[in-house]
């Protein structure tokens, strides 16, 4: 029963360990950067998670004695969600320039391109 309480934490964990994985293991760019976008909604998951407070409110009209969730996090999320997007644009934009001067965009094969320079 407890396992189930925090559900939430092990979808986090598995996204998490996903996304490392791809990193670390993948040699294609492309995959990499997805591996990136992986392990960076499961860290946006685990702030979202911790932000949320079981039986808040939003601390919009005041009332004695109300619960209300804190609204940073997400706010923080979202501007997370902008530099993400941005971030994986550039690097998507520096993988096509790297595939037009080495013709690959397979890790092994630019660093054996180097090499032979």
């Amino acid at each position: 029963m407890v396992l189930l309480g925090q559900f939430n934490y092990w979808v986090v964990f598995f996204l998490m360990m996903t996304g490392f994985y791809v990193v670390i293991a993948r040699g294609n760019l492309v995959a990499k950067i997805v591996g990136l976008n992986i392990f960076q909604t499961s860290v946006f998951l685990l702030y979202i998670s911790m932000g949320k407070v079981a039986g808040g409110t939003a601390p919009i009209v005041l009332a004695d004695g109300a619960l209300y969730s804190n609204p940073l996090p997400h706010v923080l999320i979202l501007t997370a969600i902008v530099v993400g997007v941005a971030t994986t644009a550039l690097g998507l934009a520096l993988v096509v320039r790297i595939k037009e001067a080495y013709g690959t965009i397979e890790e092994d094969e630019i660093h054996a391109k180097d090499d032979s320079l």
